[in-house]
């Protein structure tokens, strides 16, 4: 009976064509902590009691209990707040406070520090190392494809809401092929917790980490058990909220962007406020592209140029030399696109290398946590205004950022130590019921 429930679940989510993966939709929060399963077109089968019960947890709520905790007990008893915001939720703060990034930054930083945070970065070195990472997994998963066909095409892993999808529905169809490196949240989780943590001489247990994202469903990959570390008794992420979420608060507290102080973004290693190249999500197609170009054909690529197939949403992008494609990778936004490449998939006719998948339509800048109008809707006008505030950060490739080669050394004992491989690197699970791969797919 178990197997047939899971087989309906299955085959209703890969039928809903207008389901969203993103979390808002699997499971809307709503102050203060009620979670409702009302949005979601298939099932409320995608999230186990105790992930109900996790996800419900990270809200104000528990952010104010930890901040009272701290005013309430003995010093020896308290916790260390450390706030860690992704750089697409840094242009919803530009826009709503109308400054520049760089301004507005340090103004959200004076806001956190005033509640009780002791310390806020930004985690554009933890994006960084996923960056670096899946470049090199990419490189050695095209050089073994001969020989190994779960290698390609190789699928982005920073999207927990795609991730969710993949591991509840799409089983060994595509699990294999997606990226092991972890997701910007995560690499900076193990950096807080680990690292951090061992230059403060702080235990994790500690430590309480808040990351500020664009998207709902990074609640949901924070309480991964892949990312509960069992002997420091600690998650590397205690609690994720929304761009929303904190803006939101700022609104209930009265409190004006006038009346804030701006404080410096705080700095593991030192460098200065950037972003990577791309469309808003990190840029992950774009930096494999370049690296492999260069990598297993030695050609250096200073443009890419995007050819929009079915929409702004599903593009691709080609290397060529003499006329023969050397590489195919396209960028896939959005349930609905996802359903094509899947059907795709089930046929074998996926030309691609690479695949970046995102859940939310238009990329991370458009996550529900900062996006959506108050008519549920995505407000666009927000969202190109967040999109000319991000492309206004100068860009710095993580090749040559200092910072994370100083801390590959410090930190993680080299490139492909254990201890890098530990930290950087995570599996995947998939349910019983799987897809085989058709013997005929082609990558």
């Amino acid at each position: 009976m178990a197997e047939v429930s899971l087989a309906k679940r299955k085959e209703k989510c890969e039928n809903y064509h207008n389901i969203s993966i993103a979390l808002v939709s699997l499971v809307q929060v709503r102050e203060p902590g009620q979670l409702l399963f009302s949005a979601c077109l298939s099932c409320d089968g995608c999230l186990s009691e105790e992930e109900t019960l996790m996800i419900s947890q990270q809200s104000l709520e528990d952010l104010h209990r930890v901040l009272a905790l701290n005013k309430k007990c003995d010093a020896s008893k308290h916790k260390v707040l450390v706030a860690s915001v992704c750089p697409q939720s840094l242009p919803f703060f530009a826009v709503k406070f109308g400054l520049d990034i760089g301004e507005a930054a340090r103004k959200l930083c004076g806001f956190l520090k005033s509640l009780g945070v002791a310390h806020v970065f930004d985690t554009t070195v933890a994006a960084g190392f996923s960056i670096l990472e899946s470049q090199r997994e990419f490189v050695s998963r095209y050089r073994r494809r001969s020989h190994d066909s779960n290698t390609l095409p190789m699928f982005t892993s920073s999207c927990p809401g795609w991730i969710r999808y993949a591991e509840r529905v799409l089983g060994s169809l595509v699990t294999p092929h997606i990226c092991t490196a972890r997701s910007p949240q995560q690499v900076m989780g193990c950096l807080i917790k680990d690292y951090f943590c061992k230059q403060q001489k702080l235990n994790a247990e500690k430590l309480y980490h808040l990351v500020i994202a664009p998207c709902f469903d990074k609640k949901l990959e924070a309480v991964r058990e892949e990312f509960y570390n069992s002997l420091l008794e600690s998650r590397d992420v205690d609690c994720v909220l929304t761009s929303g979420q904190i803006y939101g608060l700022m609104e209930q507290r009265q409190v004006t962007v006038e009346e804030l102080d701006s404080s410096p973004l705080d700095h593991i290693c030192e460098v200065d406020l950037h972003r990577h190249e791309g469309r808003g999500s990190e840029g992950f197609l774009e930096h494999i592209f370049r690296h492999a170009a260069k990598e297993l054909f030695g050609l250096d690529v200073h443009q890419i140029t995007y050819k929009t197939l079915r929409n702004r949403d599903f593009q691709e992008v080609t290397l060529e030399r003499d006329g023969e494609a050397l590489l195919q990778f396209a960028a896939i936004y959005g349930f609905r696109n996802i359903q094509t490449l899947v059907h795709r998939m089930k046929k074998g006719r996926v030309p691609y290398q690479l695949v970046e998948v995102l859940s939310c339509p238009g990329g991370c800048l458009s996550g529900r946590g900062q996006a959506e109008s108050e008519e549920g809707r995505i407000d666009k006008g927000l969202v190109q205004q967040m999109e000319e505030a991000y492309t206004s950060l100068p860009v710095q490739l993580p090749e040559l950022n200092p910072a994370i080669h100083t801390l590959y050394q410090d930190w993680l004992q080299g490139h492909d130590s254990p201890h890098s491989n530990a930290l950087l690197h995570t599996g995947y699970r998939t349910n019983n019921l799987l897809h085989p791969q058709p013997p005929h797919m082609q990558w």
